[in-house]
């Protein structure tokens, strides 16, 4: 009978879907596990003559397949950077030490004692590795850098703002690093070098003070003299103070952008000051010769950079008495109406100064450039000197708008006449004033000892070479650094002059070793740095470092090795470096349902599968990568532990089927 046959083979499948349900129900925790079915096809038999009779019993059935089911588990995040889960499509490609290929979605993975990263039974995980940033063919992944070795900085970055309601004013005359009173504003940067040693980099701002710097030389009387490589000669003087021709200075002056003006005091004496615009004291020296031998017994002194107006007192000594007889003196200054009664016996010239310094607040009101009034006894007349504020700058000789409007006397040796016909006094002298120093800034770089600040090393940063000296390269020295004081940014670094449509440009800062080669233009990342101050700026506000930044570190070791969702593998060392070592590779296959397992929650390719197609993380159909997690296995117990009774109930029933067979036949036998 048939019937035996059919109800084995009925046996035989529920069997094996107990064994396949029961080998899902043992794997329902195993990482990366994905669930079979079993899939049933009934057994029809036919001979050739009568085939397609519609009167034909099946024979039984016979396990089709054991399909497995590759919908993603469940993600369990871990402790581990090592451990991977694709979400999404793919799976890992591993390799043996034969060079087997087998895949897998188990991303538990450690690293091996030579480096590379590989599953609990040894099989190394393959991908892309990146070698100084190229990236290799497909490989076997592995961590190749221990330790970062160090870089040297060779670019810095430093925004700052520098309060523009400081006092230049308040600044010691003489500037020196060690005494904070005599800078504006400082600020550190750490600088590593080619061994990965930390040192810091010091970087003063001090604001040009509103003064004129005043070089004086003692000079051989005639002949010619060279100042900042220029020659002039004593027939380029005209006037009793010895006043250098305008074509003269104008040349001089684009030899050498520091110089305001050049005087030959006391001819007789051979005196000559070569005075510096207020933008540039203590930038550089002056290179002053008389021919092939420097000018001797240099001194430097200061002079205000306002402008100064000098009014002589007519044929008058300090003592000598102007009007008497109880006339009234009128004056008018910018203006005001001075009355000065000179009594029955007349007054000073320190009188008349003082009566219209008494005025100096009201007069103020109406010329707000003037400072005050004084009497000036240097040259033996009396003088009244006019003071006006720095910031004014160069201002017109009639500023002052000074006529003697009537009185008993003109006390002044102008154009005025007492009694009628006044007209507006001219200054006996004026020295013009000179406001550069406004949003101007000397910057001063410092590599600092961190033991012994005497030992502090001033830094190059680009300062040309002085007018007139031998040479090219650049020296050690400040740069000048300039600001807009309508918008607070710079206008002029290092005597380049900066706009809105030009990149700030950079400072090169060498001579960090005595034994260091200066460079025109070097581009030695060992011994050089580039330093960008964009964004720095000159507003009312706090002075501050709005942000810093340099590309030193040192050497570091490893601390670990994370994964990031496109699959890059990135190590971490102890320096704060990253570095990418490669790219996991994820496999795709045309049908993944052809897979063949081969345990250990593995698949290998297969004719009905295809051959893997491997690319990154998250391109084409492929999944993205998640460090620190697992995929669980996709097991639903419920739904197993129905089968499991689904098939035990396959398997009783087909039971029943040969009891009954059996009784059948045994009834037959007994007839």
């Amino acid at each position: 009978m048939a019937g035996f046959n059919t109800a084995i083979t009925g046996l035989k499948a529920a069997t094996t879907d107990l064994d396949v349900t029961g080998n899902n129900i043992a794997n329902s925790s195993t990482v990366g596990f994905k669930a079979s079915r079993t899939e049933f096809g009934d057994i029809y038999t036919s001979a050739v003559v009568g085939a397609g009779s519609s009167n034909v019993p099946g024979s039984g059935v016979t396990v089709t397949d054991i399909a497995q089911d590759f919908a993603a588990g469940t993600t369990e995040f871990t402790n581990s950077n090592l451990d991977l889960a694709i979400d999404g499509a793919g799976f890992f490609q591993l390799s043996d030490e034969q060079g087997g290929l087998t895949y897998t979605r188990a991303g538990a993975f450690e690293l091996d004692k030579d480096g590379f990263i590989v599953n609990k039974t040894g099989q190394f995980l393959r991908g892309y590795p990146v070698v100084n940033d190229i990236e290799l063919p497909l490989g076997n992944l592995s961590v190749s850098e221990k330790e970062s070795s160090p870089q040297a900085t060779y670019n810095m970055d430093l925004a700052v703002n520098i309060d523009s309601r400081k006092d230049a004013n308040e600044l010691q005359s003489l500037y020196d690093k060690d005494i904070p009173g005599s800078y504006t504003y400082s600020t550190t940067m750490e600088r590593i070098d080619a061994l990965g040693d930390s040192s810091a980099i010091k970087y003063n701002y001090v604001e040009q003070r509103p003064v004129k710097e005043t070089h004086t030389y003692d000079y051989a009387g005639a002949g010619a003299f060279q100042i900042s490589g220029v020659t002039l000669d004593t027939a380029d003087f005209t006037g009793a103070g010895g006043t250098l021709d305008d074509a003269v200075l104008s040349t001089l002056q684009s030899a050498d952008s520091r110089v305001f003006d050049v005087v030959i005091d006391q001819p007789s004496a051979g005196k000559l000051q070569v005075i510096f615009k207020s933008d540039s004291t203590q930038y550089g020296d002056l290179v002053a010769v008389d021919g092939a031998v420097a000018l001797t017994n240099e001194t430097v002194t200061e002079l205000t950079a306002g402008e100064q107006h000098y009014f002589n007192f007519t044929g008058a000594t300090s003592s000598t008495l102007f009007g008497g007889g109880n006339a009234v003196l009128e004056l008018s200054v910018s203006g005001v109406t001075i009355s000065i009664d000179t009594g029955t016996s007349g007054v000073t010239a320190q009188d008349i100064v003082n009566e219209v310094n008494a005025q100096r607040t009201t007069i103020s009101n109406t010329n707000s450039n003037i400072e005050s009034f004084s009497l000036d006894l240097s040259t033996g007349t009396p003088r009244m000197l006019v003071n006006y504020r720095a910031e004014g700058g160069d201002i017109s000789n009639t500023t002052l708008g000074m006529q003697v409007l009537s009185g008993p006397i003109n006390p002044f040796s102008g154009i005025a006449v007492p009694g009628g016909g006044t007209g507006t006094l001219t200054p006996d002298l004026a020295v013009d004033g000179d406001n550069s120093y406004e949003g101007a800034y000397r910057l001063y770089a410092y590599l600092l000892d961190p033991e012994d600040s005497e030992k502090d090393q001033l830094l190059v940063i680009g300062k040309n070479p002085d007018p007139g000296e031998a040479g090219s390269l650049p020296e050690k020295g400040p740069i000048l650094l300039k600001f807009n004081d309508l918008d607070g940014n710079i206008t002029e670094i290092n005597g380049q002059t900066v706009t809105s449509t030009l990149a700030i440009p950079q400072l090169t800062i060498q001579g960090f070793n005595e034994n260091d080669q200066i460079l025109a233009n070097s581009t030695d990342s060992q011994s050089v740095i580039k330093l960008d101050l964009t964004n720095t700026t000159q507003f009312a506000s706090d002075s501050i470092k709005k942000s810093s930044a340099q590309n030193g570190y040192p050497k570091g070791d490893l601390i670990g090795v994370s994964f990031g969702l496109n699959g890059e593998m990135v190590a971490s060392f102890s320096n704060g470096q990253n570095q990418t070592l490669g790219i996991v590779a994820v496999a795709t296959f045309e049908n993944q349902a052809g897979l063949q397992p081969v345990g250990d929650t593995q698949w290998a390719a297969s004719l009905s599968s295809g051959n893997a197609i491997p690319n990154p993380p998250g391109t084409g159909l492929n999944g993205t990568l998640r460090s620190g997690a697992l995929e669980q296995s996709n097991v639903d117990l419920s739904e197993q532990l129905v089968k499991l009774i689904e098939a035990q109930r396959n398997f009783q029933a087909n039971s029943k089927t040969l009891e009954t067979l059996n009784t059948v036949t045994q009834a037959i036998l007994q007839i």
